[in-house]
């Protein structure tokens, strides 16, 4: 039988009141159970944000410094655990380890740049207009929040949100994906060895709609931070609008790579490789797009074919593997979904388009790196974000037709050109429509001490990562102090 493992409420780990359970098995083997995870109910999740609402006060009134030092000592925890964290994260999620150890140290670093800005909530001073008078302005705590992440990353974005949350002074619900809860567990069990008091830090699994929804709603709940689907981010924009509730969305994107004539080819090559294919094409910010221009695009394409043709697909785990499986059969099941759309729509499908079930892979949901040529601005597979190993690479004869090509789907999240002129990097700089450009890079890659986040239906206009975080968990309060000793009245006395 499957080990089970609990809800984390009011600082104890307790069974959920459904008393049902879901399985977490491994995508690269289906038939290994990983574990049992809490199928969670509004019952459960009135008890975390409960919990959450009765620990605010003492949270709040703790010294931000001091609660950045148990922020801090979180990420010496994962930093201890790291390679133990990231195996269990490849068996989870199967992305291959290098990469599993990556989203660790990304949650490591954003520990400790988060601790810093303990002693950077800055606020203002100001000069008033009227004399003996002083305006100054400070951030405060919003209250509860509700924190739901996805699977691609299950520590990463995790530690995105919650330690920005608990340095600015709130308390916490958190809800991962239900493809990976286990990353999530070590995510807060890492947090509850470093001393967090009992319920800053709730944790509860389970669906959407029996988690995820009921956590929105909740009248207790501050502010929602989500990262997910755009068709999810509208759903909440709906429930949290009509509540005047604070809301945060990262949301979908469409990335495209440019590569103009005079790039650096081999350099651009092994950007589009790692961005097209790297976490199996499951990234937000993924390469989904790849824009040539006509005078290297047969050229290139050529050698990018052969290249992802060499790619080897295996067990994360697994030396050599450089792509892991997706992440449960529904996704691999809509990959292809949208590989079958591709080939209808005329795109001219130039390798991969298949499921891998032979041998060893056939344990798991693999799929082949897949690359199309002669798409056309507007077709499906151009315009809808996979989630999968799939490149569409559509050909541009301008500087000027790329940049509206890049720029014509609904979303904004992650764009990359690669050019040796200086004057068109900075023209893309300026005219790309999307949250992050990259200059020569691929369109991942994204450090913890900038902003992360786009434009159009790829958010709300919030920002993870960098100091513009903490703006989706505090709110600003003026303060006035008069020292006058008389009444006096801004504007009038003027």
């Amino acid at each position: 039988m499957a080990q089970q493992f609990q809800n984390f409420i009011g600082g104890k780990w307790v069974p959920p009141t459904t008393g049902k359970y879901l399985e977490n098995r491994n995508p690269a083997n289906w038939e290994e159970v990983l574990g049992a995870f809490p199928q969670s109910g509004p019952d459960d999740v009135n008890q975390a944000v409960q919990a959450a609402r009765k620990a605010y006060d003492g949270w709040r009134l703790t010294p931000a410094p001091k609660r950045a030092e148990i922020v801090f000592e979180a990420g010496e925890i994962l930093k201890r655990n790291k390679e133990e964290l990231a195996r269990q994260m490849t068996q989870e999620m199967g992305k291959i380890l290098a990469e599993t150890r990556g989203d660790v140290q990304e949650a490591i670093d954003c520990a400790y740049f988060a601790a810093g800005e303990g002693r950077r909530l800055l606020g203002d001073t100001t000069p008033c207009e009227l004399p003996n008078k002083l305006g100054m302005s400070f951030r405060m705590p919003v209250g509860v929040a509700a924190l739901i992440t996805p699977w691609n990353f299950p520590m990463a974005i995790p530690s995105w949100k919650t330690f920005p949350a608990l340095v600015a002074g709130n308390t916490v619900v958190l809800k991962p994906a239900t493809d990976t809860p286990w990353s999530a567990l070590n995510f807060v069990k890492a947090l509850e060895e470093a001393g967090v008091p009992p319920g800053v830090v709730n944790f509860i699994t389970g669906g959407g709609s029996t988690v995820g929804q009921p956590l929105a709603e909740h009248s207790s709940v501050n502010v929602v931070s989500f990262t997910g689907s755009s068709d999810v981010g509208k759903v909440l924009g709906s429930t949290c609008g009509s509540k005047l509730k604070r809301l945060s969305l990262e949301l979908g994107g469409k990335n495209a790579q440019i590569v103009m004539e005079d790039a650096d080819l081999d350099l651009a090559l092994e950007g589009v490789l790692w961005g097209a294919f790297g976490t199996t094409g499951q990234r937000c910010t993924a390469t989904s797009r790849l824009i040539l221009h006509k005078d290297i695009a047969k050229s290139f394409t050529d050698r990018l074919v052969a290249a992802a043709r060499g790619l080897k697909v295996g067990n994360g785990l697994e030396p050599g593997s450089q792509m892991g499986p997706c992440v449960n059969e529904r996704q691999r099941k809509s990959v292809h979904e949208y590989v079958e759309i591709g080939k209808k729509e005329g795109a001219k499908l130039l390798t991969g388009g298949n499921m891998l079930t032979e041998g060893a892979l056939g344990a798991g949901w693999f799929y082949e790196p897949t690359i199309f040529g002669d798409v056309k601005a507007g077709m499906r597979i151009e315009q809808e974000e996979i989630f999968g190993p799939v490149l569409s690479i559509v050909t541009v004869g301008s500087f000027e037709e790329a940049i509206q090509v890049l720029n014509g789907t609904p979303f904004g999240l992650s764009s990359s050109i690669y050019t040796r002129d200086v004057n068109r990097a900075m023209r893309a700089i300026r005219d790309i429509e999307a949250g992050i450009t990259y200059i020569n890079g691929p369109t991942i890659g994204a450090e913890v001490q900038l902003p992360f986040g786009g434009v159009k239906e790829t958010g709300n206009g919030h920002r993870e990562g960098g100091p513009t975080v903490i703006d989706a968990f505090t709110e600003w309060k003026s303060v006035y102090i008069d020292y006058s000793g008389r009444l006096q009245k801004a504007q009038i006395d003027r």
